[in-house]
This record gives C-alpha cells, sequence and structure tokens, in this order.
C-alpha cells in the first residue's frame, strides 16, 4: 500500500515566502538582486584568485573553493523561486525535489568542511608558521578537499536514499521556498523514525564535530596570539584570520538562529523567512567580508577591473 501511495507522487507545492500577490514583484527584485550580487562576488574572488600568482596559496585555495561553494549553494534554491514567482507557479516535481535537497544537503555540508578547513589552515599558520608550507603542501589540500566532497557526496546520497523509502499521503504542501528535507519529511505519512535518526546522526557528524575541531583551532590560536609581546605583533596575527573568524560567526549564528526559531515557534513560515538568512544572505556576504579585510584580495581585484 505505501509502494502504492508513493508512485502517485508526482509533484509538490512550495508556499514560498508569502501568499500575497502584491508582494511577489517585490520578493522577485529582492532575491534576484541578491542572487546575481552572490554570483558576481564569488565568481570574482574565485578568478583574483586564479589569475594573481600572488594568491597561489592554501588559503586562497580553499577561499576559491568556499566561493564556488556558494554559488552552487544558492543556485539550487534561488534560481526555482524566481522561476515559480515569474510563471505564478508553486509546483516542482518529486524528482526536481529530491534532486534539490540532495545538491542542497551536498553543498551546505561542504560549506561547513571548508569552514573547519580553513580553521586548520589559519592554526597552522599561527601556531607553526616555521613550518607552514612544509604542512600546508599542495598534496595535504587536494587531500583534504577530496575528503570533505566525499564525505559530503555520502551523506547527501544517504539522505536521499533514505527520503525514498518514504510514502506520501494527500497534504503535499511545503511551507518553504525550496524543498526543505525537515519539511519534506513531516509529509510522510509513513514511518519517518529511521529518517529522524539518520538526520540527527548526520546532523552531530558533519555539524557539531567541524563546529568543534573550530573552536579548538581558535582556542590554539587565541593562545598563541596571547603569547605575542607586541600589541602589533598580536593585531598582525589576529588580522589573518580575522576575516574567516568573522564568516564563521555569520555562518553559524544565522543557522543557529534558524533552529531556534523553529524550535521557538511552531510557525513554519517564519522560520522560511528566517531560513534566507544563510541560505541567501550569508553566501552573498562572504566575498565583502573577505574582500574588505584582505589587501591581497583587494589587489587582485583591482587589476581584474583594470583589465
Amino acid at each position: 500500500m505505501e509502494s502504492e501511495n508513493q508512485t502517485l507522487i508526482s509533484e509538490f507545492i512550495l508556499l514560498g515566502l508569502s501568499e500575497d500577490s502584491d508582494v511577489q514583484p517585490f520578493l522577485f527584485a529582492l532575491f534576484l538582486t541578491m542572487y546575481l550580487v552572490t554570483l558576481t562576488g564569488n565568481l570574482l574572488i574565485v578568478l583574483a584568485t586564479i589569475s594573481d600568482a600572488h594568491l597561489h596559496m592554501p588559503m586562497y585555495f580553499f577561499l576559491a573553493n568556499l566561493s564556488f561553494t556558494d554559488i552552487c549553494f544558492t543556485s539550487t534554491t534561488v534560481p526555482k523561486m524566481l522561476v515559480n514567482i515569474q510563471t505564478e507557479t508553486k509546483n516542482i516535481s518529486y524528482g526536481n525535489c529530491l534532486t534539490q535537497m540532495y545538491f542542497f544537503m551536498l553543498f551546505v555540508a561542504l560549506d561547513n568542511l571548508l569552514l573547519t578547513v580553513m580553521a586548520y589552515d589559519r592554526f597552522v599558520a599561527i601556531c607553526h608558521p616555521l613550518h607552514y608550507m612544509v604542512i600546508m603542501n599542495p598534496w595535504l589540500c587536494g587531500l583534504l578537499l577530496l575528503a570533505s566532497w566525499i564525505l559530503c557526496v555520502l551523506a547527501a546520497l544517504l539522505h536521499g536514499l533514505m527520503f525514498l523509502r518514504l510514502s506520501f499521503c494527500t497534504k503535499l504542501e511545503i511551507p518553504h521556498f525550496f524543498c526543505d528535507l525537515d519539511h519534506v519529511v513531516q509529509l510522510a505519512c509513513s514511518d519517518t523514525f529511521a529518517n529522524n535518526l539518520v538526520r540527527y546522526i548526520a546532523t552531530g557528524i558533519m555539524g557539531f564535530i567541524p563546529l568543534i575541531g573550530i573552536l579548538f583551532s581558535y582556542s590554539k590560536i587565541i593562545s598563541s596570539i596571547l603569547r605575542i609581546s607586541s600589541v602589533g605583533g598580536r593585531y598582525k596575527a589576529f588580522s589573518t584570520c580575522g576575516s574567516h573568524l568573522s564568516v564563521v560567526s555569520l555562518f553559524y549564528g544565522t543557522g543557529l538562529g534558524v533552529y531556534l526559531s523553529s524550535a521557538a515557534t511552531q510557525n513554519a513560515r517564519a522560520s522560511a523567512i528566517a531560513s534566507v538568512m544563510y541560505t541567501v544572505v550569508t553566501p552573498m556576504l562572504n566575498p565583502f567580508i573577505y574582500s574588505l579585510r584582505n589587501k591581497d584580495i583587494k589587489y587582485a581585484l583591482r587589476i581584474i577591473s583594470s583589465r
């Protein structure tokens, strides 16, 4: 019976951020602008890193990959929302919903792991500066990137396979602007215990363990900075990780804010609005944080603009 119910499912309905027709033009213009800014800013970071030989270092290698991930991350959700607003439709097919969930989980996990790897890079640069280029050699950087991709692909694939075992009944409305795993699982009329268990375990492995790694790295970084006698030396050491620390705070701060808002209120639409912060706003702000606080990036961007 469950398999019959599942085969009947052809599409879901994305309710979006608002059902008010008067607000839709404003939402379209707003999200189109933010999406174009995100694409432009992150693409410039990637181009600057590739074109400038001074940026061929581990820190900028991971930064370019973070920018590429942010482009993909935002592109999994915003274009579909813009199409739905423009065409005045709310439907998304079962296959497209599954695909969107898979890539969303892939790139949000990859964002998380890349921030962790970048924290380790800053730890080595500040705590072991004389051995930095020996430790963070191209082979290790490539291995860390490959391992991050493999873990994220497998984690997203596991969620996708667990989703395929669910069956759905008649209520197919998702109170979100994309196929969010939590909301979609709540629509299932079959047992979701295994899905929730896998989701909690994956969140612990792919979310909290990297966060612990970041906190451990920065505890060592702060301890090392405090041992520097001169104020100028402390400022110079801290400035090398200031941008990354700002991005980490923004990423985890907005993600935690969405989680707390979801737990504090039963209003799914309010949760969807809050999720805009880490799905759209954070990827858009990352290039500005790095370009404004990093003179090497600003110099490379000026060279690109002059060309």
